[in-house]
Protein backbone atom coordinates (compact mmCIF):
# COMPACT_ATOMS: atom_id res chain seq x y z
CA UNK A 1 0.00 0.00 0.00
CA UNK A 2 0.85 3.50 -0.39
CA UNK A 3 0.89 5.38 2.93
CA UNK A 4 0.62 9.31 3.66
CA UNK A 5 -0.41 10.79 6.70
CA UNK A 6 -2.93 13.39 6.72
CA UNK A 7 -4.85 14.93 9.20
CA UNK A 8 -8.48 16.85 9.36
CA UNK A 9 -10.66 18.78 12.03
CA UNK A 10 -13.80 17.03 13.93
CA UNK A 11 -16.76 18.98 14.43
CA UNK A 12 -15.55 20.48 17.81
CA UNK A 13 -12.42 21.60 16.13
CA UNK A 14 -10.41 19.02 17.61
CA UNK A 15 -7.24 17.42 14.75
CA UNK A 16 -8.14 13.71 14.20
CA UNK A 17 -4.72 12.11 12.55
CA UNK A 18 -4.99 9.19 10.32
CA UNK A 19 -3.24 7.22 7.17
CA UNK A 20 -4.32 7.06 4.08
CA UNK A 21 -3.82 3.95 1.85
CA UNK A 22 -3.68 3.82 -1.73
CA UNK A 23 -3.08 0.43 -3.91
CA UNK A 24 -0.35 0.36 -6.28
CA UNK A 25 -0.75 2.33 -9.47
CA UNK A 26 -4.13 2.92 -9.13
CA UNK A 27 -6.71 5.93 -8.83
CA UNK A 28 -9.10 4.33 -6.27
CA UNK A 29 -12.65 3.72 -8.12
CA UNK A 30 -13.93 3.77 -4.21
CA UNK A 31 -12.77 4.44 -0.93
CA UNK A 32 -13.39 3.09 2.20
CA UNK A 33 -12.97 4.27 5.67
CA UNK A 34 -12.07 2.39 8.72
CA UNK A 35 -13.23 2.98 12.45
CA UNK A 36 -11.08 1.08 15.21
CA UNK A 37 -12.62 -0.53 18.30
CA UNK A 38 -12.44 1.08 21.34
CA UNK A 39 -9.45 2.39 23.04
CA UNK A 40 -7.68 1.10 20.40
CA UNK A 41 -6.35 3.10 17.61
CA UNK A 42 -5.33 3.15 13.64
CA UNK A 43 -2.42 1.61 14.30
CA UNK A 44 -3.45 -2.36 15.18
CA UNK A 45 -1.68 -4.93 13.24
CA UNK A 46 -5.54 -6.21 12.27
CA UNK A 47 -6.53 -2.89 11.39
CA UNK A 48 -3.56 -2.69 8.80
CA UNK A 49 -4.22 -6.20 8.02
CA UNK A 50 -7.47 -5.45 6.87
CA UNK A 51 -6.75 -2.25 5.04
CA UNK A 52 -3.73 -4.09 3.13
CA UNK A 53 -6.85 -6.65 2.04
CA UNK A 54 -8.93 -3.85 0.75
CA UNK A 55 -6.19 -2.20 -1.13
CA UNK A 56 -5.24 -5.34 -3.01
CA UNK A 57 -8.66 -4.87 -4.53
CA UNK A 58 -8.13 -1.56 -5.42
CA UNK A 59 -9.80 1.05 -2.50
CA UNK A 60 -8.39 3.68 -0.98
CA UNK A 61 -8.41 3.67 2.45
CA UNK A 62 -8.31 5.75 5.47
CA UNK A 63 -7.82 4.85 8.97
CA UNK A 64 -8.18 7.09 11.86
CA UNK A 65 -7.76 7.87 15.18
CA UNK A 66 -11.05 8.05 17.44
CA UNK A 67 -10.45 11.75 19.35
CA UNK A 68 -7.76 11.71 22.45
CA UNK A 69 -6.75 8.03 21.20
CA UNK A 70 -3.82 7.49 19.36
CA UNK A 71 -2.37 10.57 17.60
CA UNK A 72 -5.19 12.73 17.38
CA UNK A 73 -6.48 15.53 19.38
CA UNK A 74 -8.40 16.03 22.61
CA UNK A 75 -8.81 14.49 25.91
CA UNK A 76 -10.55 10.65 25.57
CA UNK A 77 -12.49 11.62 28.65
CA UNK A 78 -14.89 14.18 26.39
CA UNK A 79 -16.20 11.79 24.12
CA UNK A 80 -18.87 9.47 23.65
CA UNK A 81 -20.72 7.35 21.05
CA UNK A 82 -21.79 10.51 19.77
CA UNK A 83 -18.54 11.86 19.34
CA UNK A 84 -17.13 9.01 17.79
CA UNK A 85 -20.09 9.05 15.28
CA UNK A 86 -19.28 12.40 14.42
CA UNK A 87 -15.43 11.59 14.04
CA UNK A 88 -16.44 9.04 11.36
CA UNK A 89 -18.63 11.90 9.27
CA UNK A 90 -15.49 14.09 9.47
CA UNK A 91 -13.26 11.60 7.94
CA UNK A 92 -15.67 11.31 5.01
CA UNK A 93 -15.89 15.28 4.92
CA UNK A 94 -11.98 14.91 4.08
CA UNK A 95 -12.20 12.12 1.58
CA UNK A 96 -15.13 13.91 0.04
CA UNK A 97 -13.28 17.16 -0.04
CA UNK A 98 -9.86 15.92 -1.10
CA UNK A 99 -10.65 12.53 -3.45
CA UNK A 100 -13.76 11.20 -3.73
CA UNK A 101 -16.25 10.52 -1.49
CA UNK A 102 -16.36 7.05 0.29
CA UNK A 103 -19.06 3.82 -0.26
CA UNK A 104 -17.53 1.58 2.33
CA UNK A 105 -17.27 1.70 6.04
CA UNK A 106 -15.69 -0.84 7.71
CA UNK A 107 -15.61 -0.46 11.90
CA UNK A 108 -13.98 -3.24 14.63
CA UNK A 109 -16.30 -3.41 17.71
CA UNK A 110 -17.59 -0.44 19.15
CA UNK A 111 -16.17 1.12 15.74
CA UNK A 112 -18.68 -1.21 14.47
CA UNK A 113 -21.88 -0.26 15.78
CA UNK A 114 -20.71 3.74 15.12
CA UNK A 115 -20.17 2.70 11.36
CA UNK A 116 -23.77 1.38 11.44
CA UNK A 117 -25.07 4.34 12.83
CA UNK A 118 -22.89 6.94 10.40
CA UNK A 119 -23.61 4.81 7.43
CA UNK A 120 -27.47 5.04 8.14
CA UNK A 121 -27.46 9.15 8.36
CA UNK A 122 -24.81 9.52 5.29
CA UNK A 123 -26.33 8.82 1.16
CA UNK A 124 -22.56 8.19 -0.39
CA UNK A 125 -22.45 4.51 1.68
CA UNK A 126 -23.43 1.85 -0.15
CA UNK A 127 -21.79 -0.86 2.09
CA UNK A 128 -21.51 -1.25 5.55
CA UNK A 129 -18.99 -4.43 7.46
CA UNK A 130 -18.85 -4.71 11.18
CA UNK A 131 -16.57 -6.53 12.95
CA UNK A 132 -17.35 -7.59 16.26
CA UNK A 133 -19.71 -5.01 16.80
CA UNK A 134 -22.03 -4.49 19.82
CA UNK A 135 -25.69 -4.37 18.99
CA UNK A 136 -26.00 -1.37 20.80
CA UNK A 137 -23.93 1.05 22.45
CA UNK A 138 -25.10 0.45 25.98
CA UNK A 139 -23.16 -2.69 25.89
CA UNK A 140 -19.78 -1.29 26.57
CA UNK A 141 -21.20 -0.67 30.00
CA UNK A 142 -20.75 -3.91 30.88
CA UNK A 143 -16.78 -2.98 30.70
CA UNK A 144 -16.92 -0.72 33.00
CA UNK A 145 -19.82 -1.89 35.10
CA UNK A 146 -17.81 -1.93 38.56
CA UNK A 147 -17.40 1.74 38.10
CA UNK A 148 -20.53 3.07 36.71
CA UNK A 149 -21.79 4.13 40.38
CA UNK A 150 -18.81 6.04 40.62
CA UNK A 151 -18.76 7.86 37.47
CA UNK A 152 -22.19 9.10 37.70
CA UNK A 153 -21.62 9.97 41.75
CA UNK A 154 -18.54 11.96 41.18
CA UNK A 155 -18.94 13.06 37.33
CA UNK A 156 -16.05 10.90 35.66
CA UNK A 157 -13.67 8.14 37.20
CA UNK A 158 -10.38 6.53 36.00
CA UNK A 159 -11.41 2.81 34.29
CA UNK A 160 -8.89 0.18 33.20
CA UNK A 161 -10.03 -1.46 29.94
CA UNK A 162 -7.60 -4.41 28.67
CA UNK A 163 -4.75 -3.06 30.67
CA UNK A 164 -4.85 0.49 30.26
CA UNK A 165 -6.68 3.45 32.50
CA UNK A 166 -8.83 6.24 30.95
CA UNK A 167 -10.43 8.46 32.17
CA UNK A 168 -14.64 8.50 31.70
CA UNK A 169 -17.10 10.95 32.41
CA UNK A 170 -20.92 11.26 32.94
CA UNK A 171 -21.79 12.05 29.85
CA UNK A 172 -19.97 8.88 28.30
CA UNK A 173 -22.46 6.58 30.24
CA UNK A 174 -25.70 9.07 29.42
CA UNK A 175 -24.80 9.45 25.74
CA UNK A 176 -24.78 4.86 25.75
CA UNK A 177 -27.65 4.66 27.19
CA UNK A 178 -29.68 7.00 24.57
CA UNK A 179 -28.97 5.68 22.10
CA UNK A 180 -31.44 3.29 19.78
CA UNK A 181 -29.28 1.08 17.44
CA UNK A 182 -32.04 -1.61 16.72
CA UNK A 183 -34.58 0.74 15.94
CA UNK A 184 -32.63 2.34 13.53
CA UNK A 185 -31.27 -0.52 11.39
CA UNK A 186 -34.74 -1.46 11.39
CA UNK A 187 -35.48 1.88 9.61
CA UNK A 188 -32.15 1.81 7.32
CA UNK A 189 -32.79 0.51 4.00
CA UNK A 190 -30.42 0.69 0.90
CA UNK A 191 -27.04 -0.43 2.62
CA UNK A 192 -25.42 -3.88 1.91
CA UNK A 193 -24.45 -5.32 5.25
CA UNK A 194 -21.56 -7.19 6.46
CA UNK A 195 -21.79 -9.10 10.11
CA UNK A 196 -18.44 -10.70 11.17
CA UNK A 197 -18.65 -11.43 14.44
CA UNK A 198 -16.31 -14.88 16.51
CA UNK A 199 -18.90 -16.95 18.62
CA UNK A 200 -15.39 -17.14 20.74
CA UNK A 201 -15.83 -13.46 21.41
CA UNK A 202 -15.14 -13.25 24.87
CA UNK A 203 -15.93 -9.62 25.20
CA UNK A 204 -18.38 -9.00 22.53
CA UNK A 205 -21.10 -11.72 22.50
CA UNK A 206 -21.72 -13.51 19.25
CA UNK A 207 -25.15 -12.91 20.28
CA UNK A 208 -24.80 -9.78 18.94
CA UNK A 209 -24.61 -10.31 15.84
CA UNK A 210 -27.95 -12.11 15.84
CA UNK A 211 -29.40 -9.35 17.27
CA UNK A 212 -27.99 -6.41 14.36
CA UNK A 213 -29.08 -9.55 11.73
CA UNK A 214 -32.33 -9.93 12.73
CA UNK A 215 -32.85 -6.03 13.42
CA UNK A 216 -31.46 -5.16 9.11
CA UNK A 217 -32.79 -5.54 6.33
CA UNK A 218 -31.61 -7.33 3.13
CA UNK A 219 -29.22 -7.57 1.85
CA UNK A 220 -27.17 -8.68 4.99
CA UNK A 221 -24.41 -11.49 5.23
CA UNK A 222 -23.19 -13.08 8.46
CA UNK A 223 -19.71 -14.42 8.48
CA UNK A 224 -18.24 -16.56 11.54
CA UNK A 225 -14.74 -16.32 12.57
CA UNK A 226 -14.60 -18.87 14.08
CA UNK A 227 -11.74 -19.24 16.94
CA UNK A 228 -11.10 -15.48 16.71
CA UNK A 229 -10.62 -13.50 19.96
CA UNK A 230 -12.26 -10.10 20.47
CA UNK A 231 -9.17 -7.97 19.06
CA UNK A 232 -8.28 -10.14 16.09
CA UNK A 233 -4.87 -10.70 17.59
CA UNK A 234 -3.92 -13.66 15.63
CA UNK A 235 -2.63 -12.69 11.69
CA UNK A 236 -4.53 -15.29 10.20
CA UNK A 237 -8.20 -13.94 11.65
CA UNK A 238 -7.32 -10.45 10.14
CA UNK A 239 -6.11 -11.52 7.39
CA UNK A 240 -9.32 -13.60 6.78
CA UNK A 241 -11.71 -10.85 7.84
CA UNK A 242 -10.02 -8.52 5.26
CA UNK A 243 -9.89 -11.25 2.40
CA UNK A 244 -14.09 -11.73 3.08
CA UNK A 245 -14.45 -7.92 3.26
CA UNK A 246 -13.03 -7.37 -0.49
CA UNK A 247 -14.78 -10.25 -1.88
CA UNK A 248 -17.72 -9.56 -0.32
CA UNK A 249 -17.99 -5.89 -1.40
CA UNK A 250 -16.83 -6.34 -5.18
CA UNK A 251 -21.03 -7.93 -5.03
CA UNK A 252 -22.15 -4.38 -4.55
CA UNK A 253 -19.50 -2.06 -5.40
CA UNK A 254 -18.50 -2.05 -9.58
CA UNK A 255 -14.95 -3.34 -9.98
CA UNK A 256 -12.37 -0.10 -9.89
CA UNK A 257 -11.02 -0.08 -13.10
CA UNK A 258 -7.07 1.60 -13.84
CA UNK A 259 -7.19 4.76 -15.53
CA UNK A 260 -5.95 4.80 -18.68
CA UNK A 261 -3.08 7.57 -18.08
CA UNK A 262 -2.60 6.09 -15.08
CA UNK A 263 -1.56 2.32 -16.67
CA UNK A 264 2.52 1.52 -16.41
CA UNK A 265 4.14 0.36 -19.76
CA UNK A 266 6.31 -2.24 -17.17
CA UNK A 267 5.20 -5.84 -16.91
CA UNK A 268 5.85 -5.82 -13.42
CA UNK A 269 6.06 -3.05 -10.96
CA UNK A 270 6.74 -3.50 -6.82
CA UNK A 271 6.46 -1.08 -4.41
CA UNK A 272 7.98 -1.28 -0.56
CA UNK A 273 7.06 1.18 1.92
CA UNK A 274 5.09 -0.55 4.51
CA UNK A 275 6.48 -2.68 7.09
CA UNK A 276 10.15 -3.82 7.13
CA UNK A 277 10.07 -6.56 3.93
CA UNK A 278 6.03 -6.82 2.75
CA UNK A 279 6.15 -5.37 -1.35
CA UNK A 280 3.53 -5.07 -3.25
CA UNK A 281 3.67 -6.45 -7.06
CA UNK A 282 1.44 -5.43 -9.97
CA UNK A 283 1.98 -7.61 -13.08
CA UNK A 284 0.28 -6.56 -16.28
CA UNK A 285 -2.06 -3.82 -15.14
CA UNK A 286 -4.34 -6.70 -13.46
CA UNK A 287 -3.05 -9.21 -10.83
CA UNK A 288 -1.77 -7.84 -7.22
CA UNK A 289 0.25 -10.16 -5.29
CA UNK A 290 1.96 -9.49 -1.73
CA UNK A 291 5.64 -10.40 -1.11
CA UNK A 292 7.29 -10.58 2.20
CA UNK A 293 9.93 -12.62 4.06
CA UNK A 294 9.40 -14.99 7.06
CA UNK A 295 9.02 -13.90 10.47
CA UNK A 296 12.43 -15.77 11.09
CA UNK A 297 14.07 -13.24 9.30
CA UNK A 298 11.98 -10.24 10.72
CA UNK A 299 8.97 -10.22 8.03
CA UNK A 300 5.53 -10.86 8.54
CA UNK A 301 5.05 -13.48 6.59
CA UNK A 302 2.04 -12.39 4.15
CA UNK A 303 3.66 -13.21 1.20
CA UNK A 304 5.88 -15.94 -0.55
CA UNK A 305 9.74 -14.90 -0.64
CA UNK A 306 11.34 -13.37 -3.82
CA UNK A 307 12.51 -17.04 -4.32
CA UNK A 308 9.07 -18.25 -3.35
CA UNK A 309 8.03 -16.25 -7.05
CA UNK A 310 11.09 -17.56 -8.64
CA UNK A 311 10.16 -20.94 -8.05
CA UNK A 312 6.58 -20.71 -8.30
CA UNK A 313 7.50 -19.43 -11.92
CA UNK A 314 9.71 -22.20 -12.50
CA UNK A 315 6.78 -24.70 -11.79
CA UNK A 316 3.99 -23.33 -13.67
CA UNK A 317 6.28 -22.79 -16.37
CA UNK A 318 6.84 -26.48 -16.60
CA UNK A 319 3.66 -27.96 -15.65
CA UNK A 320 1.91 -25.46 -18.91
CA UNK A 321 4.57 -26.45 -21.23
CA UNK A 322 3.72 -30.12 -20.31
CA UNK A 323 0.32 -29.74 -20.71
CA UNK A 324 0.39 -27.88 -24.13
CA UNK A 325 2.29 -30.22 -25.40
CA UNK A 326 0.46 -33.14 -24.41
CA UNK A 327 -2.41 -31.37 -25.81
CA UNK A 328 -0.46 -31.19 -28.97
CA UNK A 329 0.17 -34.92 -28.91
CA UNK A 330 -3.39 -35.18 -27.92
CA UNK A 331 -1.77 -37.72 -25.19
CA UNK A 332 -4.20 -38.56 -22.37
CA UNK A 333 -3.00 -36.32 -19.66
CA UNK A 334 -4.60 -35.64 -16.69
CA UNK A 335 -2.87 -34.39 -14.28
CA UNK A 336 1.02 -32.56 -13.72
CA UNK A 337 1.72 -31.73 -10.51
CA UNK A 338 5.10 -30.14 -10.14
CA UNK A 339 7.46 -29.97 -6.97
CA UNK A 340 10.22 -27.61 -6.55
CA UNK A 341 12.88 -26.80 -4.03
CA UNK A 342 15.45 -24.27 -3.90
CA UNK A 343 18.16 -25.13 -2.00
CA UNK A 344 19.91 -21.26 -1.90
CA UNK A 345 20.43 -19.51 1.65
CA UNK A 346 19.61 -16.23 -0.25
CA UNK A 347 18.70 -14.11 2.80
CA UNK A 348 22.30 -13.83 3.85
CA UNK A 349 22.87 -12.83 -0.07
CA UNK A 350 20.76 -9.96 0.39
CA UNK A 351 22.57 -9.18 3.56
CA UNK A 352 25.98 -8.93 1.73
CA UNK A 353 24.58 -7.94 -0.99
CA UNK A 354 28.22 -5.81 -2.20
CA UNK A 355 29.99 -9.04 -2.16
CA UNK A 356 30.58 -10.01 -5.82
CA UNK A 357 30.79 -13.96 -4.63
CA UNK A 358 26.90 -15.03 -5.08
CA UNK A 359 25.65 -18.88 -4.31
CA UNK A 360 24.85 -20.46 -7.29
CA UNK A 361 21.63 -22.12 -6.34
CA UNK A 362 20.21 -25.31 -7.38
CA UNK A 363 16.92 -26.30 -7.77
CA UNK A 364 14.73 -29.83 -7.36
CA UNK A 365 12.06 -30.58 -9.34
CA UNK A 366 10.22 -33.33 -9.04
CA UNK A 367 7.05 -34.18 -11.65
CA UNK A 368 4.27 -36.41 -11.02
CA UNK A 369 2.38 -37.32 -14.15
CA UNK A 370 -1.17 -38.87 -14.11
CA UNK A 371 -2.96 -40.50 -16.76
CA UNK A 372 -2.44 -43.48 -18.99
CA UNK A 373 1.59 -42.34 -21.14
CA UNK A 374 3.46 -45.02 -21.41
CA UNK A 375 6.92 -45.20 -21.00
CA UNK A 376 7.79 -43.67 -24.28
CA UNK A 377 5.75 -41.07 -23.66
CA UNK A 378 6.95 -40.30 -20.10
CA UNK A 379 10.49 -40.33 -21.00
CA UNK A 380 9.72 -37.36 -23.61
CA UNK A 381 7.07 -35.47 -21.52
CA UNK A 382 10.66 -35.27 -18.94
CA UNK A 383 12.36 -34.18 -22.18
CA UNK A 384 9.90 -31.87 -22.91
CA UNK A 385 10.58 -30.01 -19.20
CA UNK A 386 13.22 -28.95 -19.74
CA UNK A 387 12.42 -27.12 -22.79
CA UNK A 388 10.21 -24.68 -20.99
CA UNK A 389 10.86 -21.38 -21.22
CA UNK A 390 11.72 -20.59 -17.57
CA UNK A 391 13.68 -23.30 -17.43
CA UNK A 392 15.78 -22.13 -20.34
CA UNK A 393 16.10 -18.80 -19.15
CA UNK A 394 17.21 -19.64 -15.67
CA UNK A 395 20.20 -21.96 -17.33
CA UNK A 396 21.45 -19.53 -20.02
CA UNK A 397 21.12 -16.89 -17.62
CA UNK A 398 19.77 -12.93 -18.04
CA UNK A 399 21.14 -9.68 -18.80
CA UNK A 400 19.77 -6.97 -15.89
CA UNK A 401 20.15 -3.53 -17.06
CA UNK A 402 18.69 -1.01 -14.51
CA UNK A 403 18.48 2.85 -14.55
CA UNK A 404 17.45 5.14 -11.82
CA UNK A 405 14.23 7.56 -12.04
CA UNK A 406 14.53 10.67 -10.38
CA UNK A 407 10.74 11.29 -8.46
Amino acid sequence: MKSQKVSFKNSNGKELTGRIELPLDQSPGHFAVFAHCFTCSKDLKAVRNITLALSQKGFGVLRFDFTGLGESEGEFADTNFTSNVNDIKAAVDYLRENYIEPSLLVGHSLGGTAVLMAGSQLECIKAIATIGAPCEPEHVLHLISSDIEDIKKEGRASVTIAGRSFNIKDQFIKDLENQGMLKMLGSMRHKSLLIMHSPHDDTVSVENARLIYNAAHHPKSFVSLDGADHLLTDKDDSLYAGDMIACWVQRYLPSPQIKEELKTESQVVSRIDEGPFLTEILVDNTHHLIADEPESVGGANLGPTPYGFLTSGLGACTAMTLKMYADRKEWPLQEVKVHLNFDNSYYEDCKNCENEERKIGKFERIIEIKGELDDKQKERMMQIANKCPVHKTLEQGVTIQTRLIEV
